[in-house]
């Protein structure tokens, strides 16, 4: 059991960048080096954790609160998949209606509800975020202070640049009041994290 605050890490990156696959490799990795970790995908996509759960369908949070007149239960949002992992997909609208970025409030709401932090009592909580808008929703792990640190998944693409420039300009802009920083030593790496 964590005895810590657990660390929230947001992992952003524009649509097919390889953040989800970048994300399970975190989470997967740090299972394995013995860290309870919980995966919370924030892409309407829902597919962030798939790789973890060999493929197995998971009920996305938004769907869940959409479907019952009832608080769904934390068994009913979520899957442990590879090494353990907690892994949740906070989903998307309906189509054509709503704000994609909906979700994630939603998501992070709901395992506040369930008390999912202390239960659980994770020592990193990775958040996988769709980063090619920058829109109120999908910057609510920067902008609320939800995440301790957020990284970028990029690539050389005008496009995953473009995408990239984006999200330092709102890392930046809530870093001052309390929301994620933006790690930008060259030689930092993940190893120094799992101390």
């Amino acid at each position: 059991m964590s005895s810590t605050e657990p660390r929230h890490i947001a992992i952003y990156g524009k649509g097919g960048i390889g953040k989800s696959t970048t994300t399970s490799n975190i989470a997967a990795a740090l299972a394995e080096a013995g860290h309870r970790v919980i995966q919370i995908g924030c892409d309407p996509k829902s597919d962030s954790t798939t790789i973890l759960r060999g493929g197995a369908e998971l009920p996305t949070v938004l769907d869940s609160l959409r479907d019952r007149s009832r608080k769904p239960k934390l068994e009913e949002i979520s899957a442990t998949g590879f090494g353990g992992v907690l892994c949740i997909e906070a989903g998307g609208p309906v189509p054509g209606v709503g704000c994609a970025g909906r979700g994630i409030s939603a998501a992070v709401d709901l395992l506040e509800d369930l008390r999912v932090f202390e239960t659980f009592q994770p020592d990193y909580v990775l958040y996988d975020v769709l980063g090619d808008v920058v829109c109120g929703g999908f910057a609510v792990p920067i902008r609320d202070g939800i995440a301790d640190r957020a990284f970028v998944v990029t690539s050389s693409d005008f496009m995953a640049i473009f995408a990239a420039n984006n999200l330092f300009k709102a890392i930046d802009k809530y870093a001052p009041s309390g929301g994620a920083r933006l790690n930008r030593s060259p030689d930092w790496h993940i190893k120094q994290e799992v101390r």
